[in-house]
């Protein structure tokens, strides 16, 4: 698929204005259709996932590229699909050339903060913390660029959509956001969340048509209340048991008298420390799991909201995305990819255990255990690596059948263009040359997402 302009399209010149007649769906407005089924992807994903393992990684870029294009060509707003137009070539070339980038600035600036680390504070602390710190601009350059590739390679009606360039603009802007919600402990967090999605959405177009985010940061303060209720909550509940009525009144030595302690109580044993009322401390991970449930709720009701105050000229855009359904999504489909994972990795361990020792003798009795135990060491090795990958190839599936997926197909069916009179007035852009693609985004690990 090439990213040429239709041949006789109306979107290749600007056309003039005109009259919207009554009924049509520039008056009437546009749902979101999406029509991929769970059965293909999973196939689809299956089948690029096995190839990104038999060419130790390089097929990821041709894996992402097609399930883009599946995801993009299943949402189909006003019965037109999203085409996605990214080349996997570029994707594999931008990599390397983001990988060499990255080695010489982290080689050089690496080896000069340890030098600098040893010489005047004579250790190594120093030097790895500013490490670490100057990547954090890197991760937020890397993320605009990621956003901006995506958007230069998607088109609708044959019209590119694009972002203009601004990477360093928004990983300064990110740091500074970060800092003033870090010293306000978390208090300004949604001002950042909505500038920093206000510096993306007034710099995006479709064709010639710019977005404009509008509202105000305080619009996302509703989306914090199940976290700020949970976070109260759990100050309560450690205020409780740990001020007003101790859980231990005589106090805790050490972390290891906690853990005996708590192993006794797990086995039915409450001797050692003196327990005042224990079952309280279950109000713990109930809080802890209500931050989690508050986080995941902040994230997307705020992407909700915003979306709500998107415009353009003529178009505006609606969203009724369900805080509750997307949680559910999250924990129960994370809850069968890492279920998957967890299994694998404890039969890796076990299988590995019996290879490479003779200690687990429990395994000697079962059926093909004297056949594993009289291969070769190397073909055991290769047997373990072909089933670490095995399992993470199949975290992988059902993580984009059981996550992505349903969270696409959600995001989908509850958006809504109200608005779309400005359509025919908007003209075709000029398409974005990215000399290396997503690489940086790949490089430092973000580009793993659809």
């Amino acid at each position: 698929m090439n990213d040429t302009p239709i041949i006789n399209s109306p979107w290749q010149s600007k056309p003039q204005p005109k009259v919207v007649p009554a009924g049509t769906e520039a008056e009437s407005g546009l749902t979101v259709e999406f029509t991929g089924k769970r059965a293909a992807l999973f196939w689809l994903a299956l089948k690029t996932g096995f190839f990104t393992i038999l060419t130790l990684g390089f097929y990821r870029f041709w894996m992402k590229t097609r399930l883009r294009r599946w995801y993009w060509s299943a949402m189909r707003p006003g019965g037109h699909p999203l085409e996605y137009v990214g080349d996997p070539i570029e994707k594999l070339l931008g990599f390397f050339i983001a990988v060499v980038i990255l080695t010489f600035y982290i080689g050089i600036v690496n080896l000069l903060l340890m030098f600098v680390s040893f010489s005047v504070f004579n250790s190594s602390v120093i030097g790895y913390v500013a490490s670490f710190a100057g990547l954090i601009p890197l991760w937020f350059y890397a993320r605009y660029r990621a956003r901006r590739y995506v958007l230069g390679r998607t088109r609708w009606r044959g019209v590119r959509f694009g972002l203009e360039k601004g990477a360093w603009g928004y990983a300064m802007r990110a740091l500074w956001y970060w800092f003033l919600t870090i010293i306000s402990l978390g208090i300004l967090w949604p001002r950042m969340t909505f500038l920093l999605e206000k510096y993306r959405t007034d710099r995006t177009f479709f064709g010639s048509a710019q977005m404009v985010q509008g509202g105000r940061w305080q619009n996302l303060l509703p989306a914090t209340r199940p976290f700020v209720a949970s976070l109260l909550f759990l100050g309560a509940v450690l205020l409780w048991t740990l001020r007003v009525d101790p859980v231990f009144p005589g106090g805790i030595a050490d972390g290891a008298e906690l853990a005996g302690a708590l192993d006794g109580l797990v086995e039915g044993r409450i001797e050692g420390l003196e327990w005042v009322n224990p079952i309280r401390l279950i109000l713990i991970p109930l809080g802890l799991s209500g931050l989690l449930f508050g986080a995941i709720w902040y994230v997307w009701v705020s992407k909700r909201i915003m979306a709500n105050h998107k415009i353009g000229p003529g178009v505006q855009f609606a969203s009724d995305l369900s805080g509750l359904r997307v949680t559910f999504i999250y924990v129960l489909g994370n809850f069968i990819a890492y279920m998957m994972l967890v299994i694998g990795v404890v039969a890796l361990v076990l299988l590995a255990a019996f290879v490479f020792s003779d200690s687990l003798v429990f395994f000697a009795d079962m059926p093909g255990a004297g056949a594993v135990s009289d291969l070769p060491r190397w073909v055991s090795v290769v047997l373990l690596a072909v089933l670490y990958l095995t399992f993470f190839l199949l975290w992988g599936v059902l993580y984009n059948t059981f996550v992505t997926y349903p969270l696409m197909r959600h995001m989908a069916v509850t958006t809504t263009l109200p608005i779309v009179v400005g359509l025919p007035l908007i003209s075709q852009r000029d398409r974005d040359a990215f000399a290396e693609a997503e690489g940086f985004a790949e490089a430092l690990d973000l580009g793993a997402a659809i």
